[in-house]
């Protein structure tokens, strides 16, 4: 006779039920909260982004109107246009509009308000006016320079006033008046620029009023009566606060999100605005893949529920089945018990009729029970441990993005202020090519004070582009280009070409051995010259710079040390996070610039300090042995 099939007891149905509710329904309460508080701190997240951006924005905007408006202020204070000789000033005037073509109409007035010299692109009345009763004129002549006065320009350009005074530099005195009207397309190419059609984000700069000045849409600009949409405006222009943003219903129906930051000193808005589903596109996409994780996790609870079920319930039928055969024995009085309908109650009433198969067989369902527990155990390590791992994964790829938004902000912002910087650093060649030509004709000699700021000025672009080169430095990670390098050789060559100042001593120990290690020579070199640079700006009157080569096992070190005042402890731990600086003006971005280069080596850098006595950096690079040379 074929053997019936056996039926799966009422116990394992039961026992993977309690399972399944006891694992599932904590487990799905704790995802979706979970998944609720990273999509709520990711979308505020973004918010705050965006909002950084426009402030970063509204700074592009003013440094682009002041950066004109200087050029007007400094040519005002040339001799040429004190002098009021016509011929001369029109002369500069055309070259000034030739190099800035936003520039459209510049013209000036004497003392007493008579336009001298009138020159624009567009200008077909030459007709000089008179500005006497002005009120614009008049107010420059108080105050020194006016920029605002917003207007269309021939009905089409956005455009605004600028005046500035003439002084004399004999005396000192204001004798006119050099008034500009300058147009404000180039800030909604900069925009455009910043905010291209792909990445469906608009970007606008409007006034007080509401009107539109700049646009990422050049077509907006010239819209008759061009402004934002009321529902917009409504929001931007009773806000007092300076920066703000968040999520906007439009009055279509769409959902945006925007933010807003004021330009200062000139009561104008940047305003950017986002549409939701793309600017949640990062947290929709977390969103979804959590939710895939979570029914792969479920999936995988049902496996688990179902096994362990099987695992349990088995030993017990098996434990059932061996205790009826061993029940076939002579046994009396058995007492009759009223058990549950299921495998436990069967097993209860044949041990009942069993009484010496009873100890071995409940010693078996103690050990199968410990067996269970010490399972149970290990899988909840388990679990404990993958759940740190993936904590730990999350925070740092939150962390990758935040840097990697910084870095494209930086880029962004870097490059947009290079442009200023390279049209001051041509005006003040352009200055000092006129002065030392008047200079040379004259027998006049310049007056100090002229190329004093003159050099301050060249001084504060260098520093300038000195900032900008090192938040892009930090913020682009090109590949490394190691080469085998003896030591010793690097260190005396990087020596000789750093400029150390006249109150610094520089001490040199090198290990006599000359170890040989694998470096970007460039890269690591901008490590020690940032050591070494820091080290003279905490000594300004004098000291010493120890340099220090060292085998240590398997590594090199390199020792950069200082007699300065030394490092607070509270401060020492802050010191390698990007843009962390307790000096007056800096990035904050040079020691984390040498971390970052050392950590690409595969080495590590320490720290140790003394207040009073100074500070001994540590770089640790991994040494270059004889058979790896071969």
């Amino acid at each position: 006779m074929t053997e019936a099939p056996k039926k799966r007891g009422r116990l394992f149905y039961k026992f993977l039920f309690v399972f399944l509710i006891v694992s599932l329904v904590p487990l799905g309460i704790v995802g979706y909260y979970l998944v609720s508080l990273s999509q709520v701190t990711l979308n505020k997240a973004i918010s705050r982004d965006q909002e950084a951006l426009a402030v970063g924005f509204a700074d592009t905007v003013s440094s682009y109107v002041i950066n004109f408006r200087n050029v007007l202020f400094d040519a005002a204070h040339l001799q040429d246009f004190a002098s009021m000789d016509a011929a001369k000033q029109q002369a500069l005037i055309n070259h000034i509009m030739q190099l800035h073509a936003p520039f459209l109409e510049i013209s000036v007035m004497n003392a007493s308000g008579a336009e001298t010299v009138r020159v624009g692109r567009f200008v077909r009345d030459t007709k000089l006016r008179d500005f006497s009763n002005d009120a614009l004129f008049n107010k420059v002549m108080k105050t020194g320079e006016f920029v605002g006065g917003l207007e269309k320009y021939m009905g089409s350009y956005p455009a605004i006033t600028m005046g500035v005074q003439i002084v004399s530099l004999a005396n000192n005195q204001g004798t006119g008046v050099l008034l500009a009207k300058m147009s404000l397309t180039g800030l909604s190419s900069i925009l455009k620029t910043g905010f291209p059609e792909a990445t469906h984000t608009q970007a606008a700069v409007i006034d007080s009023n509401g009107f539109l000045i700049a646009h990422s849409n050049l077509k907006e600009i010239y819209k008759p009566d061009a402004k934002m949409p009321e529902d917009v405006l409504k929001i931007l222009l009773q806000n007092d606060a300076k920066t703000g943003g968040g999520e906007i219903n439009l009055d279509t129906g769409e959902k945006v999100l925007g933010a807003f930051a004021e330009v200062s000193d000139l009561g104008w808005v940047v305003y950017i605005q986002r549409s939701i589903s793309v600017a949640y596109q990062a947290s929709n996409e977390m969103l979804s893949r959590t939710w895939r994780m979570m029914l792969i996790v479920t999936v995988f609870v049902l496996f688990l529920g179902y096994a362990v079920s099987l695992v349990i319930t088995q030993p017990i039928q098996a434990l059932r089945e061996a205790a009826i055969k061993l029940g076939e024995g002579d046994f009396d009085y058995l007492p009759d018990l009223n058990m549950p309908n299921d495998e436990i109650g069967e097993l209860a009433h044949t041990f009942m009729q069993m009484s010496e198969s009873l100890k071995i067989k409940t010693v078996e369902l103690m050990s199968a029970k410990e067996e269970q527990e010490r399972l149970n155990r290990s899988l909840e390590n388990r679990v404990e441990a993958r759940t740190r791992e993936l904590k730990s994964a999350q925070d740092e790829l939150i962390k990758k993005e935040r840097l990697a938004a910084i870095g494209q902000m930086a880029s962004v912002v870097g490059h947009e202020i290079r442009n200023p910087l390279a049209v001051i650093n041509n005006s003040i060649y352009f200055i000092k090519t006129k002065v030392n030509a008047a200079a040379a004709a004259s027998t006049v000699p310049i007056e100090p004070k002229i190329v004093k700021h003159i050099s301050i000025i060249e001084s504060e672009i260098r520093q300038a582009n000195g900032i900008i080169d090192e938040i892009l430095g930090f913020a682009r990670t090109r590949e490394l280009n190691p080469k085998l390098t003896h030591l010793n050789s690097y260190i005396e060559d990087l020596t000789m070409s750093f400029p150390f100042p006249p109150h610094i001593e520089l001490m040199k120990q090198l290990a006599p051995e000359n170890p040989t290690v694998n470096i970007d020579t460039d890269e690591m070199t901008q490590a020690v010259r940032n050591l070494i640079k820091n080290g003279i700006e905490v000594m300004p009157e004098r000291g010493r710079i120890y340099l220090r080569t060292e085998s240590a096992g398997d590594m090199v070190r390199i020792d950069v040390e200082d007699t300065g005042p030394g490092i607070p402890k509270e401060t020492l731990d802050k010191i390698f996070a990007p843009f962390f600086t307790t000096k007056a003006r800096g990035t904050g971005l040079g020691l984390a610039v040498v971390k970052k280069i050392v950590d690409r080596h595969k080495g590590r850098v320490e720290v140790s300090s003394v207040l009073g006595k100074g500070t001994c950096f540590k770089l640790f690079i991994p040494l270059v042995t004889n058979n790896q040379n071969k």
